[in-house]
């Protein structure tokens, strides 16, 4: 907590697990914390403000996808060279990492500029929802660099051994959001009153003062990646080398955020009630998932740096106990949701109807929770060895090829309405949590050079 460097490719793999994960962990809370503090004031405008801000955020995934797919790659190959002790090569990658980051976000920001009401309007969203949320959508995409930013540049850090970086990033942004977030969205005091639009300049002020820190501790801080005048220079090697890692990485993200897109559309179909209670629990399941996705990035590191190493069984049997970790952790997580279900919606809004259909979707990822969690250990240990393209294939058969398949077939052909949907995402987690298991199980991903 202290910020203090670790070797994490020696001494006790328990202790390394820990170490790692309680500021990934909190670093992970911290950005679900966004949601939570969003949707929280944004509740009381009602459920066409809700609406607005759930079928942006699931065209927002897309970006998410990118910055997360760019980031498990920066993950990959920072880790790696902090393993072989080399960090001028690391410093020199952070530097291809933001050039990256730039180009992406100035090309994001023009899509978000020219087609936020087409973007909505495409998610089936009604004229009302459209009205209310079209600024909140263009200020959220056009100002994409944010997120950007401090998902990628955490990944740095997190590569590098240092997630407490990120964590305090995330604190600061975090911090900002939950005070300026009522102001903006109510006017308070000196602020303008801009409803649900002023969520959206909340959370940008918020990620943008988190992005500076982290870009001031990668240039002037005393951290194991320092970036110096000798390591400024565009490297094509390092460039084509982190595009070709990442492809894989982009592509199992998109894969599964194009899908959650996709069921948001066909959640939309039954009204701005049920679109209301589906965001509501999936901001609640995400952020009781955040633990799981902060061991799972620990595993991803662990894997790294111990390749770097030349030492495989001691990855290896970090994963084990990461896994381990995340499935005592998912397990009592699900009890609770199962049996709070209907509190925890009530905590957010009171319309019964959305209180419904929301401890709905909470009772059915209940049952596979645990599933959820450790498939992600298992497909981010892969992503942190380089090999990217197995969970990319794994989720194109199990997002594409089963859920979006099986969710309209449900939903819409039998009839079952919105469970349709939230079976569809219960089941092909599951299937990904075996079809991960099977592949680390075979050990290619000792092999990979990145």
């Amino acid at each position: 907590m202290a910020g203090n460097e670790y070797d994490y490719t020696n001494g006790p793999i328990n202790k390394a697990v820990v170490l790692l994960s309680i500021p990934m962990v909190l670093e992970m809370a911290m950005e679900s914390l966004f949601a939570i503090v969003d949707i929280f004031f944004v509740a009381k405008l009602g459920a066409n403000a809700i609406s607005a801000v759930g079928l942006t955020e699931a065209v927002i995934t897309l970006i998410y996808a990118i910055a997360f797919g760019f980031g498990l790659a920066v993950t990959a190959v920072i880790s790696r060279r902090v393993g072989e002790k080399n960090t001028d090569a690391a410093a020199v990658t952070a530097v291809q990492v933001l050039l990256l980051t730039l180009v992406v976000s100035i090309l994001l920001g023009l899509v978000g500029l020219l087609y936020s009401e087409d973007l909505l309007g495409f998610m089936g969203a009604e004229q009302e929802v459209v009205d209310v949320g079209v600024d909140y959508t263009r200020i959220m995409l056009v100002f994409s660099v944010t997120i950007m930013t401090l998902f990628i540049v955490s990944s740095v850090f997190r590569g590098a051994g240092n997630p407490i970086i990120a964590m305090r990033a995330l604190w600061l942004a975090n911090g900002l959001n939950i005070v300026l977030d009522p102001c903006f969205i109510f006017g308070y005091g000196p602020f303008p009153e801009l409803g649900v639009t002023g969520a959206a300049v909340a959370t940008n002020i918020g990620r943008g003062a988190g992005s500076v820190y982290l870009l001031y501790h990668l240039v002037a801080g005393n951290e194991r990646i320092k970036i110096q005048w000798l390591h400024i220079c565009v490297s094509w090697k390092i460039i084509s080398n982190l595009v070709q890692v990442s492809i894989g990485g982009i592509g199992q993200m998109i894969i599964a955020t194009a899908s959650w897109v996709l069921l948001m559309r066909l959640v939309s179909e039954f009204g701005s009630i049920a679109v209301a209670g589906y965001t509501i629990a999936i901001r609640i399941v995400i952020f009781a998932m955040l633990p799981a996705w902060g061991i799972s990035n620990a595993a991803a590191t662990l894997v790294g740096q111990n390749l770097g190493a030349k030492s495989a069984g001691r990855a290896e049997q970090s994963v084990w106990v990461a896994l381990a970790y995340t499935a005592a952790y998912m397990f009592l997580v699900a009890i609770v949701m199962m049996v709070c279900r209907e509190a925890l919606i009530g905590f957010f809004n009171q319309n019964t109807n959305i209180i419904s259909v929301g401890s709905q979707v909470l009772l059915i990822f209940s049952i596979a929770f645990t599933f959820f969690g450790m498939g992600m250990v298992l497909t981010q240990a892969l992503n942190g060895a380089g090999d990217t393209a197995t969970p990319t294939w794994i989720n194109f058969i199990c997002f594409w090829l089963f859920q979006i398949p099986f969710a309209y077939f449900t939903s819409i052909t039998l009839n079952w309405g919105p469970a349709g949907v939230f079976i569809a995402v219960a089941l092909s987690d599951t299937f990904i949590f075996l079809l991960a298991l099977w592949q680390f199980r075979l050990g290619k991903w000792k092999t990979m050079q990145v």
